[in-house]
């Protein structure tokens, strides 16, 4: 009852919105249209045309806003057209560098040999603007943000477990501050309409509703890490562009994973992502020794009798992190081997030092086959 309580208030909030905005967006093209006929007719030296300028940029900055009303009342008329998001953000650097201030370090990791997408590029910049500007003002002092591409493949087993996933290729498009994160209540709030953890007058409590709009018009979904005082990751995929070429030449088979016996010692403290991480393993055939704490991970490797061969721990976790627990577990176990997982990316977790370099690292989410495949590798030597 709660859930369609909770769509009829987005859809009430969405119609007001729509309408306003609509209305709102016209006296602005108003305003616009006077300020570049007046710019016209008088010289550019003159005090009154920097006047008019400001005139012009306060109205344009209003516009925008209106846009992500009408993107949240999902009534923004868009021109979505194929494109290659690396050369999109690359495009919006500059202006995103402005934004964030000088005091903010601006990561650009482009990952290589992306597939297409087809979304409306003035979108890609409202997710790119809001998501910079939540960082900045989670972020004290000096920090970093880091902006990341990757193709992704999410296969049905992965999906099966997920609501609103879709089986397929996808491109993902991931931000990353060092700021102070949120807390669980925070994340279960996050999309709500004017939900905001601003002051007054510091910020709508639109621009993440505006995302997940948008993302949704595009047939994607989001994923976000956070965790208190360790910054926090959105994770946005957005479907392959397939050509008319490639969707007749498309097959869906999906190559099997490889499969194995041994035993796996899971710490993960998220209880969703332990349990669908458990019935991923034990279907490949791994026996599975679940942990929600590294607490209760180290009680597991001090009475367990027999071999554990692998260690596949979290990251970033409340009461030890990773790296410390595998350091204790690889004290009762010498010969175990380690993959860590983490929904913050490698380069974002070796640059805050909470992890080597080189080690084997599996960023959430995962498919099926991605995780049997890395599982394989690590026992047998062949990756890291």
């Amino acid at each position: 009852m709660g859930k369609i309580l909770q769509a009829q208030k987005m859809e009430a909030v969405g119609r007001l919105a729509g309408g306003v905005a609509h209305d709102f967006n016209n006296m602005l093209g108003v305003i616009l249209g006077y300020v570049e006929l007046a710019s016209e007719k008088i010289d550019s030296n003159q005090d009154l045309y920097s006047d008019l300028k400001e005139i012009q940029k306060a109205a344009q900055r209003s516009a925008d806003l209106t846009k992500q009303l009408l993107t949240f009342a999902r009534k923004q008329i868009i021109a979505p057209k194929m494109l290659d998001l690396n050369d999109t953000v690359d495009s919006m650097l500059k202006m995103l560098r402005r934004l964030i201030g000088e005091d903010i370090d601006l990561i650009w990791l482009p990952g290589a040999q992306l597939w297409p997408i087809k979304i409306d590029p003035t979108q890609i910049d409202q997710i790119l603007a809001n998501l910079c500007v939540n960082a900045r003002d989670a972020i004290t002092d000096v920090g970093k943000l880091t902006i990341e591409t990757q193709t992704k493949v999410f296969d049905q087993a992965y999906c099966a477990r997920r609501t609103g996933f879709m089986p397929g290729d996808y491109v993902m498009l991931s931000v990353t501050d060092n700021g102070c994160g949120m807390n669980k209540e925070t994340l279960d709030n996050l999309f709500e309409p004017f939900f905001t953890t601003k002051e007054i007058g510091k910020g709508t409590g639109l621009g993440l509703a505006t995302i997940y709009g948008i993302v949704k018009q595009n047939k994607g979904f989001i994923n976000v890490y956070s965790e208190p005082g360790q910054g926090t990751t959105f994770k946005i995929y957005l479907p392959r562009f397939y050509t008319s070429e490639e969707i007749h030449e498309k097959t869906l088979r999906e190559k099997p994973a490889p499969i194995g016996n041994e035993t796996i010692l899971l710490v993960e403290d998220e209880p969703a992502i332990l349990e669908m991480t458990r019935m991923m393993l034990e279907r490949k055939g791994y026996l599975v020794l679940p942990a929600a704490t590294p607490a209760e991970a180290i009680r597991i490797a001090d009475t367990y009798v027999g071999k554990i061969d692998l260690l596949m721990t979290d990251v970033v976790m409340p009461e030890m992190n990773g790296r410390n627990l595998s350091k204790k577990i690889t004290a009762i176990f010498p010969e175990i081997k380690l993959l860590f997982m983490s929904g913050y990316s490698a380069n974002v977790i070796t640059q805050q030092g909470v992890l080597d370099d080189g080690v084997a690292f599996m960023q959430k989410p995962f498919s099926m086959n991605e995780l049997a495949e890395k599982i394989r590798g690590v026992l047998d030597d062949n990756q890291v």
